[in-house]
């Protein structure tokens, strides 16, 4: 009788015990308000998605940049991108939309760095794009900067345009190649024309606005040249020069 009086006294005392450690617990778990803070943190990529999984963003470093057989959103990427550090984005329906890449490393010529942002048609390439680029090679330093502004081709998706070009990296000949890039072209699938850029070409060449026709010809810039002077000037399709000004003298 005293053993059974024991083992219920201990019963109680360990079944109150318990209560009291998950209540507490429970107490102090809740009572924490607001986001929690961190001061720094390594890690090799993030995604950032909905609360249904959809992926809104990736911010990844080289290793983990996303090519190949890669999928995101249950959707390929593109397979043959290089791997760099930087960022992804992606729209309401999982498909990337833009981002922001960048490299730069010393080599036995010189060095070379770049950095691109770009946003894209709905489903297709860069519509806009900020870019720069820094390249050294044996001795002869350009650097340049720019804001470019594209045509793309009005039934162009990224899965028509990467089954075209792995169509294209197949052929060998030259004239054949030519033949069925015109074709993509002619149905609206391939080729990305530039329309206005406007940017620092580099020391000693022209700065300023330069507009494109829709066959990418230039035909008119506004600029400052590498003599200091601002000059407007205006081409044909060509590439001849047919008005400028200030005129001559």
């Amino acid at each position: 009788m005293k053993n059974t009086l024991k083992e219920l006294v201990f019963l109680r005392t360990f079944a109150i015990t318990t209560v009291l450690g998950i209540l507490t617990f429970s107490l102090i778990a809740f009572k924490q308000t607001g986001n929690k803070k961190f001061g720094t943190i390594d890690v090799e990529r993030i995604n950032i998605i909905e609360r249904d999984g959809t992926v809104k963003m990736v911010i990844t470093n080289v290793a983990e940049f996303p090519n190949g057989e890669d999928s995101i959103n249950d959707r390929p990427v593109n397979a043959k991108r290089k791997k760099r550090a930087g960022m992804l984005f992606f729209n309401e329906d999982g498909i990337e939309c833009g981002g922001l890449i960048y490299d730069g490393k010393e080599n036995e010529n010189g060095h070379s760095s770049g950095l691109s942002l770009t946003f894209d048609k709905y489903d297709g390439d860069q519509a806009m794009q900020l870019l720069h680029t820094d390249v050294k090679r044996k001795g002869r330093r350009r650097v340049r900067s720019s804001i470019r502004f594209n045509d793309l081709p009005e039934n162009s998706t990224q899965a028509n345009v990467a089954k075209a070009n792995e169509e294209l990296d197949k052929i060998t000949d030259k004239k054949v190649w030519k033949e069925t890039y015109d074709a993509y072209v002619k149905k609206g699938i391939l080729g990305i024309t530039k329309r206005i850029e406007v940017g620092n070409l580099g020391k000693g060449r022209p700065n300023g606005m330069f507009l494109y026709d829709d066959e990418g010809n230039m035909r008119a810039m506004f600029c400052i040249d590498s003599s200091n002077n601002v000059r407007l000037e205006m081409f044909d399709e060509n590439g001849n020069k047919v008005n400028s000004w200030p005129t001559k003298k």
